[in-house]
């Protein structure tokens, strides 16, 4: 797999990133809003098989691929599993041309000094190694920023490169994702902190590096605009954050130069119960307001 090919289009292509990584607690509502309940799985293996099952429809539906969508983060599960007989990363970029990305962060650890940085995450090298073997590009982690707190804020961004240069070393491209919750009533100002805290931290990643940010879309048009226009930033992708999808691509569109990485707001609505030319037909759909919506 050619990393330059992929890092161009990932860097330049007109497109957006597909979250495909819900993981642990989150599965069960993810598959409950596919149509699957609980009681149509019994243990996690089950549950997991379930949610490939899902992932592996969209991925391999004929609405999904690289004309509009420029990457897709998946699961550990899903990068160690097949689609269609090959691996998941290996599936992507050779079928559909599709930048593989894995989720690498282990969850949240408990609220302090108004954010949660992320948990450790053991055994990262042997991960990031593997991911490589794969054929994965890049990788995504994430932290939550409930309010704006100077010493919470830099603690979140201060882990986020501090992880993001031990990616770089292994050679994956990290997407820093400190996501600010849409909720916080002192969003626009823990928006002030988030940005200088990734300002500072940019003036570390040195020679040829650079990484990629997964941000909450701000209160304030263009208020990124020195982080989408930086050397040392690939590009910056916005998630949805809970935002209904279209109020989330409303925002996009007012933030030039941010493309989506949506999760929920890219699954909303699909079901296991629909035929395949109903769920192609609204996959079709929502890919292309995203991809429109991203274009600015």
């Amino acid at each position: 797999m050619d990393k330059q090919q992929m890092r161009e289009k990932v860097g330049t292509g007109e497109g957006f990133i597909a979250a495909l990584d819900q993981s642990g607690g989150s599965t069960p509502k993810a598959l409950a809003a596919y149509g699957v309940q609980e009681d149509a799985y019994s243990g996690e293996d089950e549950m997991f098989d379930a949610m490939h099952a899902m992932r592996s429809r969209i991925i391999t539906s004929p609405s999904f691929g690289g004309e509009r969508i420029l990457g897709a983060i998946l699961f550990e599960g899903t990068m160690d599993r097949e689609i269609d007989g090959r691996g998941s990363a290996e599936f992507l970029w050779t079928d559909k041309q599709v930048v593989p990305f894995l989720k690498v962060d282990k969850g949240l650890a408990d609220a302090a000094d108004g954010v949660q940085v992320m948990k450790p995450i053991p055994g990262l090298d042997d991960l990031l190694a593997r991911a490589v073997d794969k054929g994965v590009f890049g990788t995504k982690m994430r932290s939550v920023i409930q309010l704006a707190d100077k010493g919470g804020v830099d603690a979140v961004v201060d882990q986020q490169f501090e992880l993001g240069h031990q990616i770089l070393g292994a050679g994956l491209v990290p997407i820093i994702e400190p996501e600010v919750d849409i909720n916080s009533a002192e969003k626009a100002a823990a928006e002030e902190l988030l940005r200088a805290g990734i300002l500072r931290q940019l003036d570390g990643v040195t020679g040829d590096q650079q990484v990629m940010l997964k941000l909450t879309l701000p209160e304030e048009d263009d208020f990124y605009s020195e982080l989408v226009e930086h050397p040392k930033v690939l590009r910056v992708v916005a998630l949805s954050g809970g935002y209904p999808r279209d109020e989330a691509n409303e925002k996009l569109t007012r933030n030039h130069g941010v493309i989506a990485s949506f999760s929920r707001a890219l699954t909303d609505g699909l079901t296991a119960q629909q035929t395949d030319a109903e769920f192609d037909a609204m996959l079709d759909d929502t890919i292309e307001s995203i991809y429109t919506a991203s274009k600015t």
